[in-house]
């Protein structure tokens, strides 16, 4: 009977519990994505190059389960608010008190097994369609990988099913607390309205000063390293609750203090309305703009890693490939990608050591970056100026007559690739003309390319690096990094940055999502106490356009101040990575468009529930 009671008030509430049910499967859904791209040992035997980024997917299931048990206790509560007043009236109409509580823990319970069986679904779709994604992004096989991986679905179900009984006991255990008369009058309570001049100028202050001690601890974070992060979350999340508990309370009352814009329309009760809530509103504000600001900076940090991948691999090189003796195919390849610069360089080999031309070397000066490991910037290429007078000089020699300089040096080793990578142990030389011709060994070269567009240009400059690593004896793809090209570096640089913005995304969109419900949720739960106001304004005759037009106003504002506050917090907090990021800023607009969206979606949901439940049915 209980079950079947439970079932039909679902069913009648089925457009209310949509959102919530969204909202977990989401949860589910991407905790399960994580974990299976975590746990999948043969996948990560298989391909070595992803397990290094393998860590990134459990802080990010970490990460999502703390944030999902505020979630899930918080959501929840949205059912139990809409259910108090009917609970009432069953053991009013002499329902026993623990059937009405059981009733309770079915219905959450129950709530939570849906969302947890549809999320799984979407889960072992979302986990082969990322994991596709990361292959492609990574140039591997994916060899191994299994979207339907049972000891991620065994992780999932128990950490969830925990959740979901811990959720529904709480629920009951607050239903059994309450007296008949409590829940009958459920949601017609609210805080009064406080707004003191000079506790409110003294919070500001302080919430000022707290927040500004934050953004200079991220701008900083370089020097202060571990201490900055600490300081900074500890200081810009207590500020940002003091913001809201003590300046939105005095904003609202001045706003409503304004006489021109009060008296226009139905302004004033918008804004009566507004500050008659706030107080109710500014802890959840405070949290949704501090989880605005996770989501929307995880999302924006893992981007910006990504988009400097090139620019970070660009650093300590000006050229973009050196092919050391180029075959037929080679030269097609180059004349395929766009180039810009072309320089070859002639050189002999012996067993004893390497010798270069000293005149290639001065009639085409090579392309070098001077990089500054304590200024992170993108250094300009420049041609060696420094002239080469001695007849021979050694690679190996750093003091003497015959020492080559430092720009050299790099022009030589990482440039020109000549060093171990390529020659082993031999010492490299630079010879003049009439020293070079009276070696007796056959030439060779390396040729020096520079294209428009490296990332344009990969297809061909893979196939180069290939025979490039045969050429070296390096039969492991894996130990391309000692070959010391930009290709090398760039790969390191972009198996971490891949790992980065899929975590930094979907953790950000799941942060997001759910927290723009918790704001729903908190917003649609005290709604059923104005219903009564609604209907009173609409009696002595004012339009219904009037009132819907003061909703959107009223719950706009609402959304409004969490996301400016959210949004200034990662604008700042993009400088945290300015000591590892040439242009942490690079295409920020993406996820703040991807944020709007969302946001925006949630906004509008928000106002349709909210008027299906206060505006009065026209008959």
């Amino acid at each position: 009977m209980l079950l079947k009671l439970s079932l039909s008030s679902m069913r009648k509430m089925f457009k209310d519990y949509l959102v919530l049910l969204f909202g977990l499967t989401i949860s589910i859904s991407i905790f399960y994505m994580f974990e299976t791209l975590a746990q999948n040992e043969a996948f990560l035997e298989a391909n070595s190059i992803i397990s290094s980024i393998m860590f990134i997917f459990h802080v990010g299931s970490f990460i999502l389960a703390a944030i999902t048990l505020f979630y899930i206790f918080y959501a929840t509560s949205f059912m139990l608010s809409m259910r108090q007043k009917e609970m009432g009236m069953y053991m009013t109409l002499g329902a026993k008190k623990h059937k009405v509580t059981q009733l309770m823990f079915f219905e959450t319970f129950f709530i939570g097994i849906i969302s947890l069986i549809i999320g799984l679904v979407i889960g072992i779709g979302l986990a082969q369609g990322i994991a596709t994604l990361i292959m492609n992004q990574l140039d591997f096989s994916g060899e191994g990988f299994q979207a339907f991986y049972l000891s991620s679905i065994v992780t999932t179900v128990i950490f969830y099913v925990a959740l979901f009984l811990l959720t529904s006991i709480v629920n009951a255990v607050k239903i059994a607390r309450k007296s008949v008369l409590d829940l009958l009058h459920a949601g017609q309570k609210h805080d009064g309205v406080k707004a003191k001049g000079s506790w409110t100028i003294i919070g500001v202050i302080f919430a000022i000063i707290l927040i500004g001690v934050g953004y200079y601890a991220m701008i900083n974070v370089s020097t202060l390293m571990h201490l900055g992060v600490i300081l900074a979350a500890i200081t810009i999340t207590i500020g940002t609750y003091l913001m809201f508990i003590s300046l939105l309370p005095f904003l609202m009352k001045k706003l409503k203090g304004i006489r021109r814009l009060n008296e226009k329309g139905i302004n004033s009760f918008t804004f009566a309305q507004l500050r008659f809530r706030i107080n109710a509103l500014t802890k959840v504000l405070g949290t949704v703009a501090m989880l605005v600001a996770l989501g929307l900076g995880a999302m924006a940090a893992g981007l910006s890693f990504y988009n400097n991948v090139e620019l970070q691999a660009s650093m300590a090189h000006a050229n973009d490939v050196a092919i050391h003796q180029p075959t037929e195919k080679d030269m097609q390849l180059v004349e395929n990608m766009e180039t810009v610069k072309k320089n070859t360089y002639h050189y002999k080999v012996d067993d004893e050591g390497v010798y270069f031309s000293k005149k290639d070397l001065l009639e085409n000066p090579p392309l070098v970056k001077q990089f500054d490991p304590n200024l992170l910037e993108l250094p300009e290429a420049k041609r060696v100026s420094i002239p080469l007078p001695k007849d021979k000089y050694i690679l190996g020699q750093t003091e003497g007559l015959n020492s080559i300089p430092e720009s050299w040096i790099t022009a030589l080793s990482t440039e020109l690739r000549a060093g171990y990578q390529m020659f082993g142990e031999r010492d490299i030389y630079i010879f003049d003309q009439e020293n070079y011709q009276k070696l007796s060994m056959n030439e060779r070269k390396v040729l020096n390319v520079r294209v428009e567009d490296f990332t344009d240009a990969l297809p061909q400059i893979k196939e180069i690096e290939k025979r490039q690593q045969k050429l070296a004896g390096i039969q492991d793809e894996m130990q391309m990094q000692r070959l010391g090209s930009k290709l090398a570096d760039y790969l390191i640089f972009k198996s971490v940055a891949s790992g980065t913005i899929f975590m930094g995304f979907f953790l950000g969109i799941a942060f997001l999502m759910m927290m723009a419900s918790v704001l729903m949720f908190k917003l649609l739960s005290s709604a059923t106490a104005d219903t009564h106001r609604y209907s009173m304004l609409r009696k002595i005759g004012v339009r219904k356009s009037l009132l819907t037009r003061s909703i959107y106003k009223e719950l706009f504002l609402v959304f409004l101040f969490p996301a400016i506050l959210g949004l200034v917090h990662v604008l700042v907090g993009m400088q945290m990575f300015s000591f590892i990021l040439v242009e942490p800023y690079t295409k920020i607009w993406f996820p703040i468009s991807i944020f709007i969206v969302i946001y925006g979606i949630y906004y509008w949901l928000t106002v349709q529930m909210y008027k299906r439940i206060v505006l009065p049915k026209e008959v």
